[in-house]
């Protein structure tokens, strides 16, 4: 390589440098904000996971403490004033309508479950057994706990045949027998039926002096 090959090759390089540093002076700051919002970022996933766990801990503790209380009363309204969030509140609703329940306050067990079965943060599946636990509670008009259930005893609805039963059992209460006989027949005659469903169903429809429908029921 000659002389002059070389030195064109030195000035190249050193333009190159001179560029190179041009550009981190000009565009630097942005390689410093990306880095520091990474650091952030993770910093903050951290924070925040921290804070829930610690929450849920909380959450935690404050349950136990209220299924601690021996006195059902006291048990109870320990439960309502546990702050959950996400599936923990869910759960902790469903526990204290049943121990509001226990301690005899049935309406205030049922206005629990019917706060959770309209809740849109609730998942449609807690929604529904809220929904059918609430219509089983002695609170309220036969006609309104009815309508609540027939929605729940479409087809393709998760507890269809569990709605079906509660509807049978209310009908029977509100005087209609022959509606009531209707209900549990169809519950027997389901391809879905449960074993467990279906003695339910035939022993009440023995009880009535009806025949028992021909079972169809799956194990």
């Amino acid at each position: 390589m000659s002389e002059s090959d070389s030195f064109i090759n030195e000035v190249t390089d050193e333009m190159r440098r001179e560029k190179l540093f041009g550009y981190l002076r000009r565009y630097g700051w942005i390689a410093v904000v990306i880095v520091l919002g990474i650091v952030g970022g993770t910093a903050w996933n951290e924070y925040r996971n921290a804070q829930g766990r610690a929450a849920a801990e909380g959450a935690g503790d404050a349950l136990l403490a209220a299924l601690s209380e021996n006195d059902e009363a006291a048990r109870a309204a320990a439960m309502s004033d546990v702050n959950a969030s996400g599936n923990a509140a869910v759960i902790t609703a469903m526990l204290t309508a049943s121990t509001q329940e226990e301690a005899g306050d049935v309406a205030a067990a049922a206005a629990t479950l019917g706060a959770l079965a309209v809740d849109p943060g609730t998942p449609a599946l807690y929604r529904d057994i809220a929904a059918i636990k609430a219509a089983m509670l002695p609170v309220g008009d036969i006609a309104d706990r009815l309508t609540a259930l027939a929605v729940l005893a479409q087809p393709g609805q998760h507890f269809r045949l569990l709605a079906l039963e509660q509807m049978a059992y209310l009908t029977l209460e509100n005087g209609d027998q022959a509606g009531a006989v209707a209900i549990l027949r169809q519950i027997g005659e389901d391809a879905a039926v449960t074993r467990g469903l279906t003695q339910r169903a035939q022993s009440l429809l023995i009880a009535l002096g009806e025949e028992p429908a021909t079972p169809t029921q799956t194990p």
